[in-house]
């Protein structure tokens, strides 16, 4: 047999093989697939192997879990939870920190999809006859665009322990066929408040993870119970790492030194400045740049392309600060907290960074359950790509400003 006659055999037997894996997927007679997407606030990549976390360990080797998740640019709550839910950047999603100004107002923790410019994976599903469920998602208490998830716990309650959602992702669970979710997308508390209030490296850090892992493990024995696995899909990923802040700087005292016009608001690892005469912003740049030598200025428009954040509500002026520096209130609570934690060589944790440059604000990605080989390790995978991966596992379409791509291992290939 030729050369070229064996590579056409090959790639016939691959595309038959995938072929009949994707039609089992989706066998009519099966059970409809569910997908239960969980985000862990704050966990960074090697977190999970600081301490012994049986939930983790069982999905990692039951399972599949991936070297870091890479979240999109900036590395914080609101702008890499859109990122995942959407699969597109801030450029095209419009949410660009947890607060910022946009043409019809602010938008603050709290506020609905009006300033979302891209479709979230909720909406693509019951746009496509998936029932989904949301408990406490960003950015997901309000319709969007009319479209509303079949199920949704708002609004936010932050002292609202995982217990509680566990109980209500099983109770969804356990909903008729005709009433029960495909899609189930829920926030957790993860290692973020502990992490900002006492840094990355901190017992209080450790045992927030290791109370996460217990939740995470009735979880698991929630659905055991049921023999659900061969339908289901569970994806655990965070938004974010964390890292040991250094200094701080109130972004508005650096305009007043630079003799700039205008305001800031301070993001951590950025700032987004709002100038008096926006038409002069890359001469407040320049003048930015020349007054702090730690700070990275950019008229909005001048922003690196790779970073895909030069989007309106960023503001004129976009401040990028070197790690560890951050920016803060002054006398903020994070202020306060790294002020009183210096008293005693404490540390604070900060996050927001180009997690291409600063591996500590990569995240975690471990699945289980159907679609997925145990013991399958993906390496570095993207934020941008969950998105696309969860909807496969769905069988329905990426939502429509997708920019991801499906990550290898996880469902069909």
């Amino acid at each position: 047999m030729s050369r070229a006659r064996a590579r056409a055999g090959a790639a016939a037997r691959g595309f038959l093989c995938g072929l009949a894996a994707s039609l089992a997927l989706a066998a009519p007679g099966l059970a409809k697939p569910v997908v239960i997407l969980i985000s862990m606030d704050g966990v960074r990549h090697d977190y999970p192997d600081r301490d012994a976390l049986p939930a983790f360990a069982r999905i990692a080797r039951e399972g599949a879990r991936a070297e870091s998740l890479l979240p999109a640019f900036p590395s914080i709550t609101f702008p890499a939870h859109t990122t995942l839910s959407t699969g597109a950047h801030p450029d095209r999603h419009g949410i660009v920190n947890n607060l910022f100004e946009t043409a019809g107002g602010e938008f603050r923790y709290g506020s609905g999809p009006a300033a979302l410019a891209a479709e979230p994976l909720w909406a693509a599903a019951e746009r496509q006859g998936v029932r989904a469920a949301t408990f406490f998602w960003p950015i997901s208490e309000t319709d969007w665009h009319g479209v509303a998830p079949s199920h949704r716990r708002a609004p936010f309650d932050e002292e609202l322990p995982e217990s509680e959602k566990v109980r209500q992702i099983l109770a969804w669970l356990d909903l008729p066929e005709a009433q029960r979710p495909g899609l189930v997308m829920s926030w957790w508390h993860g290692a973020d408040g502990a992490g900002h209030r006492y840094g990355p490296d901190a017992e209080e850090t450790r045992a927030a993870l290791r109370e996460q892992d217990a939740e995470l493990a009735r979880l698991l024995a929630g659905i055991d119970a049921r023999e659900r696995w061969s339908e289901l899909t569970l994806l655990v990923v965070s938004d974010h790492g964390m890292l040991a802040a250094g200094d701080a700087l109130d972004a508005n005292d650096l305009l007043a030194a630079a003799g700039v016009e205008g305001r800031a608001i301070n993001a951590s690892a950025l700032a987004l400045v709002t100038l008096a005469a926006p038409a002069d912003a890359a001469d407040a740049a320049r003048k930015l740049r020349a007054a702090e030598s730690r700070v990275h200025a950019y008229a909005r428009a001048e922003l690196p392309a790779a970073l895909r954040y030069a989007h309106p509500n960023a503001g004129d002026v976009v401040l990028l600060a070197d790690a560890p520096l951050a920016f803060t209130d002054a006398w903020s609570q994070f202020d306060f907290w790294r002020r009183a934690s210096a008293l005693w060589g404490g540390e604070v944790g900060v996050h927001g960074y180009d997690a291409e440059r600063v591996p500590a604000m990569r995240g975690i990605l471990f699945a289980l359950g159907r679609g997925i080989a145990p013991g399958t390790r993906l390496g570095r995978v993207r934020a941008l790509d969950v998105a696309a991966s969860v909807a496969r596992l769905l069988g329905i379409a990426a939502p429509a400003q997708n920019e991801g791509t499906p990550i290898a291992g996880i469902g069909a290939d």
